[in-house]
This record gives C-alpha cells, structure tokens and sequence, in this order.
C-alpha cells in the first residue's frame, strides 16, 4: 500500500491555524456511505471530521422550499460567512484539516464549490434498492433531541425559527397526527411537495435517488478533469483498503495505520441486501424512475426483481 505526501506547508504551525487549510467535501446522498468514508477517513491524526452541519450550508436561504442551491447563491456575504465558521471548526480542531460530509448538498455541487474552489471533492454513489430500503425507515422517525441539540450548534442564531418549526412539524406529524411518515425527509429535489401530494412514498424516495444523481451529474460537467473522485459504495465496501488508497492519494494525505486500523473496524458487507425486505413487485414498479441512473453508474436490475416482472407477465 503506497504512502502519499500531506499537502506542503511553508508556514509555521501558529500561522496556519489561522488560516483555512483546504477541506475535504464528502458528495454523495443520504445513506450512500458518505459517513462510513468521512470516519475512515477522519481517523488520520491530522484530519477532523465535521459531521453534516446542514443549517450552516443553508445560510443563503433557509425559508426556501427545496434543497438546490446554484452558484449564484454563494454571495460574498454567503462564502465570507460559511468559510469563516470552517476556519472557527477548524481551529477548535487543534488546526486539522477537515473532511465534511452533508448529503442533501449533492444538491447544490455548485454553490459548494463556489463558497470552496480550492476543496477536495469525493462523490460516492449507491444502489437505488439499498438507497431506498434505508431512506424508507428514516421517513418513519422524527429527529432526535440529542440530533436536534447537535444541529442547533451548526445553526445561525438569526436562523433558529427556521428549523424550530421544521421540528415541530416533525412532531405533529407523529405524535398529533399519528402518520407513518413524515411531511418530507432527506433531500428536497425541486417539485418534491407537489410529487408527495400525487405518488406513493417509494415513487417519491425513487425520485430522491434520481433526481440528485442527475442534477449531481449535470453539475459535475463543469469541473475540471481530476477533480472529483468518484466511487460506488458496493465497490468502496469489497475492497475499502484499494479505495480509502485511492482517496488518500486524491486527498494528499498519508495513507496512516490509523486509517487501516478504522476501515477494519468500520467497513462491513453485510448492508447490501437490506431492500429484500420490500415484495419485489414493489420495486419493479419504481423501475421507470431509476433505471436510466443505474444504467449510468453500471447498476443492474437485482435478479429477484427481474424474476418478479418475468412470473408477473406469465400470469
């Protein structure tokens, strides 16, 4: 396994903690592996992880009804505020370099690239049938206090009545209203109000995994070659080793026994099967909302879906 250089330094320690080391940008959706990477990768002695401080990333516009977010949004006021509390992060970090990840900012790949030109991006996909069976539960259950205590920390103090009345949303639709799901989860793609008010709920966590894969896909085209390091989770998992390599490489940062030592105890094979809990009818009938994405990151219809459609069509 080969050893990679930390980026170069020509100051001392004193004055770079004031100053913003590059972050690393964790890019992917909602239970697609994302933090699995970002813990790996975080147990380099000289990395931080900064877990998912989405009230921060919404600073531009938190009143706004869905989740994408373009260049245009990232104003001066915007960037100077958003880096300003990267660099706070940061130096309470002992001055590491951070690595963040914040799924729903797979729908604003320019606005984040804007607010940080110089970051290291890393995009990680996962199967739509994985992706749905776990997004499925998390529809089911509100935040918790622990959850929303740790969200607040992320959270503008001029921002907070945005969020508490998400929250008490979230409540009233569980604990008032006694529905199985919430009013709305995960990543808010454009027109995902007026879809939950017309389809089923799979329809609609089918259209969260391909809406974002394609607006992530429309946003990518502008980067340079190189940039962005992308991976499958159903890869990252069978061989973590080779790829936590790979990014470390992308990153430029050491490839430490510390990284070893946490992919061994982090990265498990046993979470790919979970969407076998659905009948696979169900799953055949949200097929027309997938597959052109699984098609393109190489992803084949599971054989129990195929011999669900085939007995289907026998009867």
């Amino acid at each position: 396994m080969s050893i990679h250089a930390p980026l170069p330094r020509s100051r001392s320690k004193s004055s770079a903690s004031r100053d913003l080391r590059p972050p690393i940008i964790v890019f992917g959706n909602t239970r697609s592996g994302t933090s699995i990477i970002q813990k790996v990768l975080a147990a380099h002695p000289d990395v931080t992880a900064w877990y998912e401080p989405r009230n921060l990333w919404q600073f531009a516009d938190p009143a706004r009804e869905h989740d994408e977010f373009e260049e245009s949004d990232a104003t001066p006021r915007v960037r100077r505020y958003i880096r300003r509390q990267f660099l706070r992060y940061q130096n309470t970090e002992g001055g590491k370099r951070i690595v963040e990840k914040t799924p729903v900012n797979i729908l604003r790949i320019p606005y984040v690239r804007a607010i940080f030109p110089e970051a290291v991006f890393v995009y990680v996909v996962r199967s739509p049938f994985s992706f749905i069976s776990s997004v499925e539960l998390k529809w089911q259950r509100t935040v918790s206090a622990r959850g929303l205590l740790w969200r607040i920390q992320s959270t503008p103090t001029s921002q907070l009545h945005h969020y508490a009345a998400k929250y008490a949303r979230q409540q009233i639709d569980k604990r008032v209203l006694k529905r199985k799901y919430l009013s709305v989860w995960g990543p808010r793609y454009k027109g995902i109000e007026d879809d939950l008010r017309v389809y089923d709920m799979l329809t609609v966590i089918a259209r969260q995994w391909s809406r974002c894969s394609e607006k992530a896909e429309r946003d990518f085209e502008s980067f340079e070659s190189g940039r962005v390091l992308r991976l499958r989770y159903e890869d990252f998992v069978t061989d973590p080793f080779g790829h936590m390599d790979r990014i470390c490489a992308h990153a430029r940062v050491d490839m430490t026994d510390e990284i070893v030592r946490a992919a061994n105890e982090t990265v498990r094979t046993d979470r790919m099967q979970k969407w076998e809990r659905f009948d696979p009818l169900d799953l055949a009938h949200i097929l027309p909302e997938v597959s052109d994405e699984m098609e393109r990151h190489g992803y084949e219809i599971p054989a129990e879906i195929s011999e669900a459609i085939a007995n289907r069509s026998r009867i």
